[in-house]
């Protein structure tokens, strides 16, 4: 985490811990995130809270909007502490490939964990050549790659 994001948090914890929030600063605050963070996580947070925390700036604020800002201004500061959080027990290893037969079943669109009937291998074929024929807007590898897919699932039964 960067010096100012780490600033940002600093401060949002500070602004939310206070007993009566400085509406006015905390909407500053999400501003300056909004102009300077570069966060594809953060930016729409404190973009989604800003409207909010102007409503609740003002002197004649019910407390629905004053809740609401606070409750957005809350979410900014998640974003904010899960940005330092690392992955605990997370390797830096590539996801599991899935078995050529479960790429078939992907294929054809049909589910991964139980066994399938000859009669749903066929509709589910049937389903996917539709548009992928050659004559349906696909193209002759795709459709190729269906009725290989197809072939495999009814050899495997």
């Amino acid at each position: 985490m960067d010096r100012r994001t780490m600033e940002w948090r600093l401060s949002v914890e500070r602004l939310l811990s206070a007993a009566a929030l400085d509406y006015l600063e905390a909407e500053r605050l999400a501003a300056e995130i909004v102009r300077y963070s570069r966060d594809e996580m953060l930016r729409p947070a404190a973009t989604q809270a800003l409207p909010s925390l102007r409503n609740a700036s003002m002197e004649n604020a019910d407390r629905g909007t004053l809740d609401e800002a606070r409750r957005r201004f809350g979410i900014v500061l998640e974003v904010l502490q899960s940005l330092d959080v690392t992955g605990f027990g997370q390797r830096a290893v590539a996801p599991k490939q899935p078995s050529p037969q479960d790429r078939y079943r992907q294929m054809l669109g049909l589910p991964l964990g139980r066994k399938l009937t000859p009669a749903e291998i066929h509709r589910a074929y049937k389903r996917a050549a539709k548009t992928a024929h050659p004559d349906g807007g696909g193209n002759a590898q795709q459709f190729l790659a269906l009725s290989a897919a197809q072939d495999a699932l009814m050899k495997e039964r």
